[in-house]
């Protein structure tokens, strides 16, 4: 069975890039390191560019408003871009595609 891996690379100044698969067998390491860098990241504001997202799945979405509730305890704004039409389909759905829009302006 072929697997797609996925990591998140940190760009600098708050801002992150998420590849590969945004799955159910993905989300648990995804999630620990998507905290660990949120959390060592220099800046107040972060986001998370979606563009390199090759696939997707409820639990990556799940993973995406897991990341929005700890952003929001922790006081941190984050926004997620380019958001894959799978994703936006999926969230629309789900009745979350609110919390996943970048604020206009």
């Amino acid at each position: 069975m072929n697997r797609v891996a996925a990591s998140l690379h940190a760009e600098g100044a708050g801002r992150f890039r998420l590849q590969g698969a945004l799955t159910g067998a993905t989300v648990a390491a995804l999630r620990q390191q998507g905290l660990q860098q949120f959390r060592h990241s220099d800046t107040e504001t972060l986001s998370v560019d979606l563009r390199d997202v090759v696939a997707v799945d409820s639990a990556g979405l799940a993973l995406l408003v897991d990341w929005l509730a700890w952003a929001e305890a922790s006081g941190r704004p984050l926004q997620f871009s380019h958001l894959p039409p799978t994703l936006q389909a999926l969230a629309e759905l789900s009745e979350v595609d609110s919390l996943l829009q970048a604020p206009a302006g």
